[in-house]
């Protein structure tokens, strides 16, 4: 999909991060905005920031792990703009870091929640309004984690994983409808986001006093680690594309090189 300055963009999470950063990249081109987040606080201040860049932005305080707030999204964008072009379901928090059977049940109804129904979510508010209109898009954040394993973060990784298969079946299904619809699935490695804090915020994780609340700060060092810009020029290069799959940042091709050599492997194996 050619993304022009004509067309509307939905991001949720979209007050810090990534969701910023797509904020800022799709502000550049032209695109009118619907800027949407859980923080109230924090997307005063993003809507803030970007309209005095100069982007049209309208923002929307919603839940995305809550069906009827995703709804009212969707009809706050049409009220607003009367269209849409491209759904970036962004919105994201992260577990604790500890092995499987330490991961409370309490951590895996937020992630499933917020990560995969917030996807469907989602999907189910907007893609009628897209398929309407017989184009569109839909830009949903995973994670390198979504493409090979992550130890110490299973609920994460099981979320991440599961918007990949999502995306890639949706984009089967949307293109079945009409070859300009489709969908692409975002898979960056290290960024530099407050994800940190903001799940903390959000109640997801605690972090004891001191500890580093950024990946940049969490790394050794800065080297390898993207900006959320970075990351969302990457992705838009990939919708532009029509490319289902976008991975931005060192070492995710390669860690997903080895998971899929591993899996075909065991598949040949058990095959013989």
């Amino acid at each position: 999909m050619r993304i022009a300055n004509d067309h509307v963009a939905v991001i949720t999470g979209g007050a810090s991060g990534i969701g910023y950063g797509l904020a800022e990249a799709l502000a550049a081109r032209g695109v009118r905005l619907v800027v949407s987040d859980v923080r109230e606080e924090g997307l005063t201040k993003a809507r803030a920031a970007l309209a005095e860049a100069g982007a049209e932005v309208t923002s929307v305080v919603a839940d995305v792990s809550d069906e009827s707030s995703v709804h009212a999204l969707a009809d706050r964008t049409m009220s607003a703009y009367g269209r849409v072009d491209l759904v970036c379901n962004n919105a994201g928090v992260v577990s604790p870091a500890a092995p499987l059977w330490e991961q409370t049940t309490a951590t895996w109804e937020l992630m499933i929640g917020v990560k995969v129904l917030g996807v469907v979510h989602g999907v189910r508010a907007f893609a009628p309004l897209l398929i309407e209109r017989g184009t569109g898009h839909f830009l949903n954040t995973a994670s390198s984690g979504g493409l090979a394993p992550l130890p110490d973060r299973t609920p994460y990784t099981t979320t991440m994983h599961a918007v990949v298969g999502l995306t890639e079946t949706l984009d089967a299904e949307l293109k079945r409808v009409a070859p300009t619809l489709g969908a692409t699935v975002l898979c960056p490695g290290l960024v530099d986001t407050p994800l940190g804090r903001n799940s903390e915020t959000l109640g997801a994780i605690h972090l004891p006093p001191g500890t580093p609340t950024s990946m940049r700060d969490i790394a050794r060092s800065g080297s390898g680690i993207l900006s959320p810009r970075e990351v969302a020029e990457a992705a838009l290069a990939a919708v532009e594309a029509g490319r289902v799959h976008v991975a931005p940042g060192g070492g995710v091709v390669e860690r997903a090189r080895a998971r899929v050599e591993g899996l075909l492997a065991d598949l040949e194996d058990g095959g013989r």
